[in-house]
């Protein structure tokens, strides 16, 4: 690789280690500054441990916008930490207005780090800076914009300084040293006060830093093997240096160990792909290994079978070892919530409280990527359009403050996500009365799982003007689409006067599932477990058919059946025939789907049919059992929509 284009792919890769850190510091910034509006309301002194926290992420946030030239997002922060300061110094109090700007500004340094990530304009900050700089407008205190940022406490003439400047190579990046590596090993030694690239004479990039320790002795000799060299700024003068303020990391020494490595979701995908094909392996194994087990003695077909089953063990494990590497905490998105509810409360004149459950149920990555879109719509409809004007809910006797609740919890091998409110619930005979207007087809009865439908009628809205927020059911259709096309299924409940809840349930992973094996026709067909309840026998004599339907008796309640042979035309059996049926879910209501045999459960791969040209009602995917032969996945929420 010449050493221009390393130069080019190595500062493109820690620009993807920049996003990621940021997103990771920003993240823990949100926290925190909910944790300050909570001790603000409260009347309660802010914890020292939290303003700390949140001075640290902005002291890091700086420096490492700084080293990616991101030069927006450092100013801000630059700002943001000398607030703080004044903060923790003592030298003034939070108040309403300062926490405000503080989250505003917050706000701003996503949409800077989003538009550098995205290559897009980055957006304009000099109304945040000149907030920021009436907050730290006392005398010898209001920071400099043509200055780094004011010293710390901690960068005291009682510590030694050093600069050092690391030199990326091809050879270096090898052995899994970059700036980050560098950066984790200089924050060993003691504070970063400074740290930026430099381009040099023919596009050759360095990174610089300043570091300020508190440590009399340093071996440094054989930091130059690692493409680092240092100089002491100042004389070394450990006298009247606050121990506190020398970091434990510090005194570990210089390569203590990290318990952290961050991986590209890519790089996790590809994995997930070759554990994929391992399964598909191992599948067409255990179809060889049934065929040649009749051929060879005892003995010996015992022991084939036993590795057989030793490698299926082993080949979970590793995808359960796969999958939880791809998991994170579902608080993730819930976070981002809390600003938004914030916001629209704000905007609207209305109290509402947040309230977060199950934060730390994980879910696969991608799924939390897709699921933010469809939460903040019905984050935003529940605060817009759910909870009632203080004035309103005072009138219907129920407290000032609305309260919405989201909340997420695993079940086998689904996780359920629930977003609610306590507000006045949704308005069935108005949202009949629009649909008819606007010539939607409507049931007889309207049950909640038919007004469900209705609200997710693309553009359908109970309001006669959009506003910011829109209107109950406008996004509605965003929040369904997402949801199946993602495998999962949407319920919902509402009560006049009392509130309105979301039930969404997906699989834990999109990569690989547990499934049923059925067979029609001679075509077998793969279920996927999670949206299976229970596996019946059905004798022909308990069907009753009438107008075109059939149903069976079901725990002494009505079961609407469907035949899965006359949904996809092939040839049904004989009438009377026993035949199985899987019970599904839909809405409050079951429904079963009839097959002529459930040949067992097997482990899938899920590869999904892209194409729209290849989509066909019903069909979510296709997968191979081993045997060489194409399985189609049925979409069970698509089947049971047809039923409705």
């Amino acid at each position: 690789m010449a050493e221009s284009e390393f130069n080019e792919h190595f500062f493109s890769q820690f620009l993807d280690d920049y996003f990621a850190e940021a997103d990771e510091h920003l993240r823990s910034v949100r926290r925190h500054l909910l944790e300050f509006e909570d001790s603000l309301n409260a009347g309660h002194r802010i914890q020292d441990r939290t303003l700390n926290e949140l001075f640290r992420s902005f002291h890091t946030l700086k420096g490492i916008s700084a080293m990616a030239n991101v030069s927006a997002a450092e100013t801000l922060a630059h700002f943001m930490e000398g607030y703080l300061r004044m903060l923790r110094d003592g030298q003034s109090s939070l108040s309403v207005n300062g926490l405000s700007i503080l989250i505003d500004s917050t706000k701003k340094i996503e949409e800077i780090v989003l538009a550098r990530r995205n290559d897009t304009e980055v957006p304009d900050i000099e109304r945040e800076v000149e907030r920021l700089e009436g907050l730290t407008s006392q005398p010898g205190i209001q920071a400099k914009r043509d200055e780094p940022a004011d010293r710390p406490k901690e960068f005291s003439s009682g510590l030694a300084r050093y600069r050092f400047i690391f030199t990326p190579t091809p050879e270096l990046a090898a052995r899994e040293i970059n700036v980050n590596a560098v950066r984790s090993k200089l924050e060993s030694l003691g504070t970063i006060e400074e740290s930026k690239p430099v381009v040099q004479e023919g596009g050759r990039i360095t990174f610089e830093f300043v570091v300020s320790t508190g440590l009399t002795e340093i071996d440094l000799e054989d930091w130059a093997a690692d493409g680092i060299t240092h100089e002491k700024l100042i004389s070394e003068n450990t006298a009247g240096a606050d121990p506190a303020d020398v970091s434990q990391a510090a005194r570990a020494g210089v390569f203590g160990p990290s318990n952290v490595v961050r991986v590209d979701l890519a790089r996790l995908d590809e994995l997930m792909l070759l554990v994929g094909e391992l399964v598909i392996s191992r599948a067409r194994l255990d179809e060889r290994v049934r065929k040649a087990a009749a051929l060879l003695p005892t003995d010996e077909e015992r022991d084939l079978q036993e590795i057989n089953q030793t490698i299926e063990k082993q080949l979970r494990d590793l995808r359960d070892g796969v999958m939880r590497v791809r998991m994170v905490p579902i608080g993730e998105v819930f976070e981002r919530m809390q600003f938004v509810a914030r916001d629209l409360a704000r905007e609207s004149g209305k109290l509402v409280k947040l309230e977060i459950g199950g934060e730390n149920t994980e879910i696969d990555k991608l799924l939390v990527e897709r699921m933010l879109d469809p939460l903040l719509h019905l984050v935003r409809n529940a605060i817009s359009h759910g909870i009632e004007s203080p004035v309103e809910r005072e009138a219907a006797g129920k407290p000032k403050v609305g309260v919405v609740r989201l909340n997420a919890f695993a079940e086998g091998d689904s996780v359920i996500i629930e977003i609610s409110d306590d507000g006045k619930g949704i308005d069935a005979s108005e949202v009949l009365e629009k649909a008819e207007r606007r010539g939607i087809e409507t049931p007889i009865v309207l049950d909640s799982t038919a007004l469900l439908a209705i609200l997710c009628t693309p553009g359908f809205s109970t309001k006669a003007e959009a506003d910011k927020a829109s209107g109950r059911g406008v996004g509605m259709d965003v929040v369904w689409r997402a949801t199946d096309d993602l495998g999962g299924t949407i319920l919902m409940e509402t009560e006049a006067g009392q509130g309105t809840s979301f039930k969404i349930q997906l699989p834990l992973t999109l990569a690989i599932a547990n499934a049923l094996i059925v067979s029609v026709d001679g075509e077998r067909f793969a279920v996927p477990q999670s949206n299976v309840r229970e596996v019946i026998s059905v004798e022909s004599e308990s069907v009753t058919r009438f107008e075109n339907n059939e149903i069976i008796e079901y725990h002494g309640e009505p079961l609407p059946l469907i035949r899965l042979a006359r949904l996809f035309n092939l040839t049904e059996r004989s009438d009377d025939d026993a035949f199985h049926a899987f019970v599904v879910e839909n809405g409050k209501h079951p429904i079963g789907i009839a097959v002529d045999r459930v040949l067992g459960q097997r482990e899938i791969v899920i590869r999904s049919i892209n194409d729209p040209l290849g989509r066909v009602a019903g069909i979510s995917g296709a997968t191979e059992l081993g045997d060489g032969r194409a399985v189609l996945i049925l979409d069970v929420a698509d089947i049971a929509r047809s039923v409705r």
